[in-house]
């Protein structure tokens, strides 16, 4: 089992986000760790938020909170908002927030990845 910076339940729920389909953590690129989310990160994290590369989509970084998998970056984004794994439901707002954790066409302008969190 993985620890989940800030989680509040098993399915990696915290104070920030609770919803029924908050239920997925992140690994934060820039210190390798899990969190529940990226406010999380901002309170308990390292202090310096680097994003993923688009050359690392294929690693897995993103823990679904219902079973458990570990997702690939690339797996999480296709997913339609759905565990390939076990079928349960991800908060489809998320991807409101990718670009704090992922390299898109938002933050691809700031070539170091690096983000103030």
């Amino acid at each position: 089992m993985h620890e989940v910076h800030g989680a509040i339940d098993t399915e990696t729920r915290c104070r920030h986000y609770h919803g029924e389909n908050d239920r997925i953590a992140i690994k934060f690129y820039c210190c390798g760790e899990y969190f529940a989310c990226y406010k999380c990160h901002v309170e308990k994290g390292c202090g310096y938020t680097k994003v993923w590369p688009q050359a690392e989509f294929g690693r897995r970084a993103v823990l679904c909170g219902a079973c458990g998998t570990e997702l690939t970056i690339q797996a999480y984004l296709d997913s339609g908002a759905l565990c390939p794994e076990c079928g349960a439901g991800f908060n489809p707002g998320c991807a409101l927030h990718q670009h704090l954790y992922f390299e898109t066409g938002c933050n691809m302008q700031n070539r170091s990845g690096a983000l103030r969190g």
